[in-house]
């Protein structure tokens, strides 16, 4: 049996109730429950490939006898480097600068100018707060800060930050860094963007240091609790939900409404919906784009 047949079959019988580990699986089912529990993507026959593509290649180079070697190492006392090894394997990288754009033009044009005005007239303190909850190796918080410090010398005194987090260890790393190469700048961003926000270092370019006082970034599994309460005013969580069970991804975007502020503004993925989790996630259409405000 190939390999890619035998992860077919061990997704299919995964998803029947009270399924356990059995020799004849190699381990998979384990592999499978491991991953979910490590970051929250659940791997069903539409994902099947990423087992293959991705977390084989680290059983062979450790030499597991199958899967389920893989995950013991995995959960021992010294399985922490592995762990991360298997998060930064199986999570999507794939990200441009401004992905998508009409969530910024939303962001730029409707979404801060908005938001300044609510903030003048309600609050003492002149501060917004942005999450890029998802932020990968950091494109889109950086793009966010691109917007921001755009509107910012119209907003002397204000408090502005952008919170960027990921479950991957390695890309936390790579976005605090803010280095790019030439093929990742020219993926999204226009030569006027790039000179004004970068800088040219080696054989790519650097985030300018205004961008970088604007964010800061950290490791975070949005499955976990979030340690903060009504702080955000905007979140971006975008393509990350698809990848949850359903019960999951209704509690993280409930969990995340108890982070956002009164007035806040909540980006998705434009493929995604959110009316299924209650009233209170009613979409609006700004700039080609959709987005909630459920508080």
């Amino acid at each position: 049996m190939s390999l890619a047949t035998q992860v077919e079959n061990t997704l299919a019988a995964s998803r029947v109730p009270n399924t356990t580990t059995t020799p004849s699986d190699n381990g998979m089912t384990a592999l499978i429950d491991l991953v979910d529990e490590l970051c929250g993507v659940y791997l069903d026959n539409s994902k099947g490939y990423l087992i293959e593509s991705r977390l084989a290649p680290i059983a062979k180079r450790l030499e597991c006898r199958d899967y389920g070697d893989l995950v013991q190492r995995a959960k021992s006392l010294t399985g922490a480097p592995l762990r991360g090894e298997i998060v930064d394997a199986i999570t999507t990288h794939e990200t441009l600068f401004f992905r998508d754009e009409s969530p910024f033009n939303a962001l730029r044009y409707k979404v801060l100018p908005d938001l300044i005005q609510h903030i003048e007239s309600t609050r003492m303190m002149r501060r917004i707060r942005i999450w890029s909850a998802a932020s990968s190796t950091g494109q889109e918080t950086y793009s966010i800060a691109m917007v921001l410090n755009e509107l910012s010398k119209d907003l002397p005194g204000w408090d502005l930050q952008i919170l960027g987090t990921d479950v991957s260890p390695s890309s936390i790393v790579a976005a605090k860094r803010g280095w790019y190469s030439n093929l990742e700048v020219g993926r999204g961003l226009d030569a006027m963007s790039k000179s004004q926000h970068f800088s040219q270092e080696g054989a790519g370019w650097q985030v300018a240091p205004e961008l970088q006082r604007l964010t800061k970034f950290e490791v975070r599994n949005l499955l976990k609790p979030f340690p903060e309460r009504d702080q955000f005013d905007v979140v971006f969580c975008r393509n990350v939900a698809i990848y949850f069970k359903a019960k999951e991804r209704a509690d993280m975007f409930r969990r995340m409404v108890d982070t956002m502020t009164q007035g806040s503004w909540l980006f998705v993925g434009s493929a995604e919906r959110l009316s299924d989790l209650g009233p209170e996630f009613t979409p609006q259409t700004h700039c080609g784009c959709t987005v909630y405000r459920p508080k």
